[in-house]
């Protein structure tokens, strides 16, 4: 980008996003449809003098890593602001976004070794499909129809750099003879992640996400061979956890590892699977060529004479299926019918030496720039979700967990070898720390007044998050109370019964008690809000005020020993696990101020990604089985982007203590 006066480049806008459509397709003359792109949503800022600034959906400066993309376009003078993603072409003519992580990973790379150099061996490509600002015109409140038209009447000298996305309407698919449907199709079969439908009255919605754009994304099926299985763990022990998969190579007919799946089980799935897998066991694995030692730790092998089905985003490069979910077994289907999407890559001749173990890049968080390791390590075996991973869910959850961090010392629980290898907690902010983090010094509540202090840590903006993540601390934990800029405790906020499901019963049985706590507060003035726990139980919480620091538990223990004497073979209020079994233990000893709780919406040390993660009453109620209340990280992501945090009228609703 040459050296323009940045000043006049227009705002940032927040993007308007789309909402799922539900399964259904919409139709009719007042719809456009776009097709569904997989990269990275970006705006482009041009100022009068050609300046061109490239931003993130949250912000994030693109300008230097792009700045190909920068300078391509010419309107004589004129400002403009364009909505639309970042892609990249693979050698197949479709947009692979695979391809785009690998280009974005080796700039990091190269950045961190010689700042400011170019990088743009692999091309990238803006396709815009909204046009938000075109010289002093402002567009938000202009119809979908009339910025598509001023949008398509840009000059595009160089469409290899930037282009616009294509678009049709109802009316033009009808006067080819063709329907949504049709459309839909054709994306499928360009590759592409789905089709947007868009109002065609609708105006430009910043940072909403409103019934005028609705995504209907491709589902993607596949059969599969099982190959093999994993003992469940932690809260699945005793049952499977997951599958190893196969198929057949459409080239060669070699049966081949393809990857694994271990979310979508019923317990009777579950059930059924191991007691059908076990008697199908043998001693090695059944794949024409072993599969990855990480991929098959603790697996058992099974004779490769089962189909099933199974729900996947996408099949890597690699020949593994990725975001997998189980959808049962395939009676009809013979394990020789069963073929890869595509055949799995051949070995080549003189492959690459592997990266190094400790391997670290370096990247921009927020106002920080921070070094990274390790990210393909995997920290949660049964699903192979690696730190990289959990990297991402932490910096894109960040916008609705920070609020609920704000001013809270955090507890970690930290787990560098992975949810299969030792843990600990960690108060204490760790040697190496970086000198810029918010720590408050406490009092040890454990130092039997010692004088002992703790120096705990404020995540309070992104980089403190991604720093956290980074030492692999998955699990959050923070008082019901928050302290002030000069380190003194307030009052508790916060009221939490913590309900933990004693053996012989699960959160089904937690939401029974929960739809008790709730009518109970609600009578006593206050407004309950529910979470799972990410592992086996739930919490409820309410905003409350409070002069006094016993008050809440005083409270928590009144209540639950009152439903406890009401329905004494459903509910404890001892902790003591003899007084536990078949029963579920509302726990409000988690109200005393030198107790934690786990965050909303942190990950939990479990054997798959699970999430402490919100949840309406009408879960609540409706929930009848674990599976409905159970959430990972991917899953966690797609709730936020539709509902947004169902915590966040908690502080509004603060009320006394009855």
């Amino acid at each position: 980008m040459a050296a323009h006066d940045a000043s006049r480049v227009p705002a940032w806008v927040e993007p308007m996003l789309a909402k799922a459509d539900g399964g259904r397709l919409r139709s009719g003359a007042e719809w456009a449809y776009e097709y569904k792109l997989d990269g990275y949503r970006a705006a482009m800022r041009i100022a009068p003098d050609g300046t061109t600034v490239l931003t993130s959906r949250n912000n994030i400066d693109f300008t230097a890593e792009f700045r190909e993309l920068a300078g391509v376009l010419d309107l004589d003078g004129q400002a403009a602001i364009l909505d639309g993603e970042i892609v990249v072409y693979g050698d197949d003519g479709r947009i692979d976004f695979e391809l785009m992580q690998e280009r974005r990973g080796r700039w990091v790379r190269h950045q961190s070794a010689s700042p400011g150099r170019a990088f743009d061996d692999v091309p990238v490509r803006f396709l815009a499909f909204d046009l938000l600002r075109l010289g002093d015109r402002d567009l938000l409140k202009e119809p979908y129809d009339e910025r598509r038209r001023l949008l398509a009447g840009l000059p595009m000298p160089d469409p290899y750099r930037v282009s616009v996305v294509r678009a049709v309407t109802f009316d033009e698919l009808a006067a080819d003879r063709r329907t949504p449907a049709d459309f839909l199709a054709h994306a499928a079969s360009a590759g592409y992640e789905g089709v947007v439908a868009k109002l065609r009255s609708s105006a430009y919605l910043p940072g909403q996400r409103p019934d005028a754009w609705l995504k209907h994304p491709l589902i993607r099926t596949q059969e599969v061979i099982i190959c093999g299985w994993r003992p469940g763990q932690r809260s699945f022990s005793g049952t499977l956890g997951g599958l190893l998969l196969g198929a057949h190579d459409p080239a060669s007919g070699d049966l081949v590892y393809i990857g694994d799946v271990g979310t979508g089980f019923s317990q009777a799935a579950r059930a059924d699977l191991k007691d059908r897998l076990q008697r199908l066991e043998r001693r090695t694995h059944p794949f024409a060529t072993p599969p990855p030692r990480e991929d098959t730790a603790r697996a058992r092998w099974v004779e490769p004479r089962l189909v099933g089905e199974i729900v996947y985003r996408q099949f890597t490069r690699a020949g593994r299926v990725r975001h997998t979910a189980w959808r049962g077994l395939r009676a009809d289907k013979e394990p020789a019918d069963v073929l890869a999407p595509r055949a799995a890559p051949a070995e080549p001749a003189a492959p690459p030496p592997p990266e190094p173990v400790g391997r670290k890049i370096t990247v921009q968080a927020g106002n920080r720039q921070l070094t990274l390791s390790n990210l393909d390590k995997v920290l949660y075996p049964a699903d192979g979700f690696t730190k990289g991973e959990v990297i991402n869910y932490y910096s894109r959850i960040a916008a609705v967990l920070l609020p609920h961090l704000a001013g809270r010392p955090v507890t970690f629980i930290r787990y560098p070898n992975g949810v299969d290898g030792e843990k600990w907690f960690e108060k204490n902010v760790p040697n190496g720390a970086p000198s810029w983090l918010r720590t408050v010094r406490l009092p040890s509540t454990g130092s039997r007044g010692s004088g002992d202090t703790i120096d705990y840590p404020l995540l309070d903006d992104l980089p403190a998050l991604v720093w956290s993540a980074n030492m692999a601390a998955l699990e959050l934990h923070v008082p019901q109370w928050t302290v002030t800029s000069d380190a003194t405790p307030q009052p508790p906020d916060r009221l939490v019964f913590d309900l933990d499901p004693g053996p012989g019963t699960s959160v089904v049985d937690c939401s029974r008690v929960a739809e008790r706590l709730h009518d109970v507060l609600v009578a006593d003035g206050l407004t309950p809000f529910a979470k799972t726990s990410g592992s086996k139980g739930m919490q409820l919480y309410c905003g409350i005020r409070t002069d006094d620091p016993a008050a809440p538990s005083a409270y928590a223990k009144r209540l639950a020993q009152r439903l406890a004497r009401e329905t004494p073979d459903s509910v404890t209020a001892v902790m003591a696990k003899a007084q536990r079994g078949g029963r579920v233990f509302i726990d409000w000893s988690q109200n005393n101020p030198a107790k934690t709780t786990i965050a909303p919406y942190s990950l939990r040390g479990r054997d798959r990604p699970t999430v402490s993660t919100p949840v309406t009453w009408d879960e609540v109620r409706a929930c009848r089985h674990v599976n409905h209340l159970t959430f990972t990280a991917d899953e966690v992501l797609d709730r936020v982007a539709e509902h947004g945090d169902l915590l966040a009228g908690l502080a509004g609703s603060r009320a006394s203590l009855p």
